[in-house]
């Protein structure tokens, strides 16, 4: 009976030598807009004093979700037993760390002193739901490191299940304390809400298993092992399901908000009135990033293309970099509620007063020099590790499935 072995890949052409120079290149700009934002100030960015996450925040906490949604494919393959996703287990738990690193590595130039990492991370105020997520984040990249150990050796593959079972537990904690950082800021409308936890999970799920698909199909496209239907077919289905279920919980967010009378105001800027932030919330984030998606995935003229596959997969990430852009940067540009049911004076210092923002290019080089970190971490480790099955068709996956359903049995 078969078995599917992993390869490195040769990584000698030209082309993966232009990929390599590209990525390295893109992460050199990052540093580049990095070190001028901190020598002039961040006076050179579109931020201010009402608008204080930027692009790289969109960047950085996208990356991050995706990073504890793109283990799916491992989780399901050893917690839940489904062994037709064993073989790409490895990549997953690979990108895991990959999406993490570059997105940390975008919060972390972004705050302006970098070398203050240090003071963060050896003084906590656990009143702080920031120094908590320092624990979640370090503890995920240490325990997928140690469930990519055990999926690597043969001799430790039997403890790969109750690793993956620590590594699933841990990173639903991780999103959800991602999304209690946004649902525990009282002060701003469009947050302060309890949907914002489940909703960040679901995320999770759809943004990182959309870059799964996408990573998975050039890699296989690049090294000539054209993955099955069977697979493709599978992931499609189950991408489709999260993206439902994302839609799902942004509807319960903004129907329980217009449910109170003290959120009106918001729902009424992001959904009608708020210019560019209610264009990208119904045309890129429900329209294009959610309904077409789905009917790319479930309608049966798509089905049969694995070129329509990675277009709705490419949409869903589009998608989910736009919905990040509403959810940070719009909740910020819709003014402060200071005395709620008060009649306020203006003051001059922006009471009221929709805050303006247009992201400056230091700001869109730092956050795509995050996407770029994670990419070269892909791109080189799979040179140098064999992370790759050799095949993907659908005989040997099925052959995979019914030799480890034995093997557990």
């Amino acid at each position: 009976m078969s078995v599917i072995e992993h390869t490195e890949i040769e990584g000698r052409s030209a082309g993966y030598v232009g990929l390599v120079g590209l990525l390295a290149a893109l992460t050199l700009g990052a540093l580049w807009a990095s070190r001028y934002m901190e020598h002039h100030g961040h006076y050179v960015t579109g931020m201010s004093n009402q608008i204080v996450w930027g692009a790289p925040h969109v960047f950085a906490v996208f990356l991050i979700v995706a990073a504890s949604g793109v283990l799916n494919v491992a989780s399901v393959a050893s917690v839940f037993g489904r062994a037709m996703y064993r073989p790409l287990a490895r990549l997953s738990a690979l990108l895991a760390i990959a999406l993490l690193v570059g997105g940390l590595g975008v919060l972390v130039l972004d705050l302006g002193r970098p070398d203050r990492l240090v003071v963060a991370m050896t003084h906590f105020n656990f009143k702080s739901i920031f120094a908590w997520n320092i624990f979640l984040y370090t503890g995920f990249l240490a325990i997928v490191a140690v469930y990519l150990w055990m999926l690597m050796e043969r001799r430790f593959n039997h403890y790969s299940r109750a690793v993956g079972v620590v590594a699933l537990v841990w990173r639903l904690t991780l999103t959800t304390g991602t999304g209690c950082i946004f649902g525990f800021l009282v002060a701003r409308q469009a947050y302060d809400a309890a949907v914002m936890a489940p909703l960040f999970i679901a995320m999770s799920f759809a943004y990182g298993l959309a870059i799964f698909v996408l990573v998975l199909m050039a890699a296989c496209r690049w090294t000539q092992r054209a993955p099955g239907a069977l697979i493709l077919e599978k992931l499609k289905k189950l991408l489709g399901i999260f993206v439902a279920a994302v839609l799902y919980f942004v509807a319960v967010q903004h129907l329980t908000n217009l449910y109170a009378a003290e959120h009106h105001g918001v729902e009424r800027f992001l959904l009608l009135e708020g210019g560019i932030y209610t264009q990208m919330f119904w045309i890129g984030q429900v329209s294009l990033g959610s309904v077409l998606p789905l009917v790319i995935f479930f309608t049966p003229w798509f089905g049969a293309s694995r070129g329509w596959t990675a277009v709705g997969a490419g949409l869903v990430v589009l998608g989910g970099l736009t919905q990040m852009y509403v959810i940070i940067i719009g909740a910020q540009a819709y003014p402060l509620l200071i005395f709620p049911g008060m009649e306020v004076l203006d003051s001059g210092f922006y009471d009221g007063v929709v805050a303006g923002y247009r992201p400056s290019l230091p700001e869109i080089a730092l956050g795509l020099g995050g996407i770029a970190v994670a990419l070269l971490i892909v791109v080189l480790a799979l040179k140098v590790l064999p992370f790759l099955p050799e095949r993907l068709d659908d005989a040997v996956i099925a052959a995979s499935g019914e030799r480890t359903a034995e093997s557990d049995a």
